[in-house]
């Protein structure tokens, strides 16, 4: 095995971190095309008040912290439902304003 000097070291460590984000944001995105929606009759959504229309106007999916897809898409994943989408117009009682 060849032995990496500190210049070359710095330089892979250096390419691997200013990558990393793209990989993440690129591997989310397939991820979030793939995922099941959440079924409002879930016992999970059902506990949450979790609705695909929110009955509140400024309270959506999409302006809350724990939404986790653009803030335009009509579908994101959610950090209160792992590996499942929530309507961006929806709502849930885990709303909590985005930050911002």
């Amino acid at each position: 095995m060849k032995k990496l000097n500190r210049r070359q070291f710095l330089g892979s460590t250096a390419a691997i971190v200013a990558f990393t984000p793209s990989i993440l944001i690129a591997n989310r995105s397939a991820v979030a095309g793939d995922a099941a929606r959440v079924d409002p009759n879930d016992p999970q959504a059902k506990a949450l008040s979790y609705v695909h229309e929110s009955p509140k106007a400024d309270n959506l999916c999409t302006n809350c912290q724990l939404y986790q897809g653009a803030a335009d898409a009509a579908w994101g994943l959610c950090a209160i439902f792992p590996g499942k989408q929530v309507a961006g117009g929806g709502w849930c009682s885990a709303w909590v304003k985005k930050a911002g």
